[in-house]
């Protein structure tokens, strides 16, 4: 079993900057894929940021510059530092990992972005 636990959500106003942290507990091995995910109401999960296995990262056009997703690996936990941050950012935030084709998901944690 795994588990992951995300924080550092909240609410911050336009311009600001909040670090989401997801920390990963149980059975950890061969991770494919981290990322962080978002999702607002009546929309569909989108990806916002991803990391390969050796460390590649792809990030949504409109975080591009503003976002930067990391690991720490003697942490087991992934980071996603989100910088000048705007109101359409809003959304709850999903962690994600991937190992041996089975994908995990943390509980969510929202960002709110308003002034």
């Amino acid at each position: 079993q795994v588990q992951l636990v995300e924080s550092g959500g909240g609410l911050v106003q336009p311009g600001g900057s909040l670090r989401l942290s997801c920390a990963a507990s149980g059975s950890i091995f061969s991770i494919n894929f981290r990322g962080w995910y978002r999702q607002t109401p009546g929309k569909q999960r989108e990806l916002v940021a991803g990391m390969g296995s050796g460390g590649g990262t792809n990030y949504r056009d409109s975080v591009k510059g503003r976002f930067t997703i990391s690991r720490d690996n003697a942490k087991n936990t992934v980071y996603l530092q989100m910088n000048s941050l705007k109101p359409e950012d809003t959304a709850v935030y999903y962690c994600n990992v991937i190992m041996r084709g089975t994908a995990y998901w943390g509980q969510g944690t929202q960002v709110t972005v308003s002034s």
